[in-house]
């Protein structure tokens, strides 16, 4: 099976104070975005990946992503994205070959997940299940709360886990799941919850962490620094 990556970009990034749209602040010798796109064009049968980048930041991401597209020679498509994110998945997952039978879909903002994560991840859609996430277990105790903040319930952490991306997806699984109820949910796989299938949970990845605010930059800014030697060249 073929496997299509679509590397969600639209969002603004209010929370993380910079002058431009997160996933184009610069971290070492790249943008999130290029950090993104390199670890999913080393997935293994990987057929093409989709960039969804705000309405003004297109010329960018290209500018960003052609040179990596050359170096792979994997097909890079940068499209704008939406005011929503399943606005943004629909508008993407429509440049996606269709022998893609499989989708991955990641955050910019988590750009420096590994290759292997997204490897990992794609194995077990093809391995039959119709929705994989990876996830991290919790470590701090989790409090549920009402309006007034009294606490009614507290979660068993064995059974929580904080999700990552990249989440894979049957390709028909993905579309019927934002055709459906799209605008009701944070992630993608929530939405197929919603469909009634089950969604697999597989051990996550410490360098999946989403860039959201000043503090995550500085740890970005560190994994950078770690990556340094290895960001070249394709993993193939």
């Amino acid at each position: 099976m073929a496997i299509g990556v679509l590397v969600l970009a639209a969002g603004s990034g209010s929370r993380l104070g910079a002058a431009v749209p997160k996933a184009f602040v610069r971290v070492g010798d790249s943008s999130l975005l290029g950090y993104a796109v390199r670890s999913a064009l080393a997935t293994r049968e990987v057929a093409c990946v989709v960039v969804a980048a705000p309405a003004g930041w297109l010329d960018a991401a290209i500018d960003e992503t052609e040179p990596l597209s050359r170096a792979h020679g994997i097909p890079v498509q940068v499209v704008p994205g939406g005011a929503e994110r399943g606005d943004s998945v629909l508008a993407a997952v429509r440049w996606l070959p269709q022998e893609c039978d499989i989708v991955l879909v990641h955050d910019a903002a988590r750009a420096f997940a590994p290759p292997e994560l997204f490897d990992r991840v794609a194995a077990a859609v093809t391995a039959a299940h119709p929705a994989v996430v990876p996830g991290e277990p919790v470590i701090d105790t989790i409090k549920v709360v009402d309006e007034a903040g009294i606490v009614v319930a507290t979660p068993e952490r064995s059974a929580l886990r904080v999700v990552q991306t990249p989440q894979g997806f049957r390709r028909d699984v993905l579309l019927r799941a934002h055709h459906e109820h799209g605008s009701l949910a944070s992630d993608d796989a929530g939405l197929v919850e919603r469909l009634g299938l089950p969604v697999l949970v597989i051990p996550g990845d410490g360098r999946a962490l989403k860039v959201t605010t000043p503090d995550d930059l500085d740890r970005a800014h560190r994994l950078a620094q770690a990556l340094a030697p290895d960001v070249g060249p394709e993993r193939r």
